[in-house]
């Protein structure tokens, strides 16, 4: 799973899993562009990169503002002369009981979450097609629906993750004649910033293990380790999948 001289965006990098996806691929010889709305925090995460011996870019983005997403597209390319990898992991959850949920925050959370994915994928995808080959990666989660769980209180949510997997599938078969694979992660409960909410309800953390067979939250770094085996050529016949990592949580 070698991506040396592969060039990397990841939104939603500066934290979370979208750090270790950073790092992960940046390990793996890729030279990555480390992009999320705090260009100071982007810039930890790429001394890091460079502390490990690899390339990196900080880029300040809002994946929801269509210019910003360009202008990160474009700095991509001026400094690393092409775009081979998108890792859309920018995203927000907001736990609000679904009456007292109010449009602006349905808003922002599709804004982000849907939206942005298909701006950085256009985007990025634009470029993808004029060297006929690249890969997008998009983070959803268990929560997508259509898997016989639902979850209360994040609706919007879990609209907007139903709505990335449905992407992936067109976008796999759209841009299938440009060589470029779109796939998508679902990951169940991972050790991020996202979940704090659930883990200071100790009953409501309980439940949610209780159900998992496997016991245990996940490491970002399993997630990240995902990005890398669809990031690479170890899986060039995979695209417009969805790949749940939840540590069994579906299959209980």
């Amino acid at each position: 799973m070698d991506l040396k001289d592969k060039v990397a965006i990841i939104t939603g990098a500066r934290r979370g899993m979208g750090r270790t996806h950073a790092l992960v691929l940046a390990k793996a010889g890729a030279k990555v562009v480390v992009s999320d709305i705090s260009e100071k925090d982007c810039q930890k995460v790429v001394e890091e990169i460079k502390k490990g011996g690899g390339q990196a870019l900080a880029i300040k983005c809002d994946v929801s503002k269509k210019e910003e997403v360009d202008e990160m597209v474009k700095k991509t390319v001026e400094e690393f002369g092409k775009v081979d990898i998108l890792v859309n992991n920018a995203g927000i959850a907001q736990f609000k009981p679904f009456l007292e949920l109010t449009e602006e925050e349905w808003d922002r959370t599709l804004d982000i979450n849907l939206k942005g994915y298909f701006l950085c994928a256009q985007a990025a995808a634009k470029e993808m097609a004029k060297q006929k080959s690249g890969v997008i990666i998009n983070i959803a989660s268990v929560a997508m629906g259509q898997q016989g769980i639902g979850f209360p209180n994040i609706v919007h949510y879990c609209a907007s993750k139903g709505g990335i997997a449905a992407m992936t599938e067109a976008l796999a078969v759209e841009l299938a004649p440009h060589n470029i694979r779109v796939n998508t992660i679902a990951p169940g409960m991972i050790e991020t910033p996202m979940i704090d909410p659930i883990k200071k309800d100790l009953k409501t953390m309980e439940a949610m293990l209780a159900r998992l067979p496997m016991r245990r939250v996940g490491k970002p770094e399993e997630v990240s380790n995902l990005v890398l085996f669809l990031a690479s050529e170890a899986s060039s016949y995979i695209t417009g999948s969805t790949v749940v990592i939840d540590g069994g949580w579906l299959a209980g």
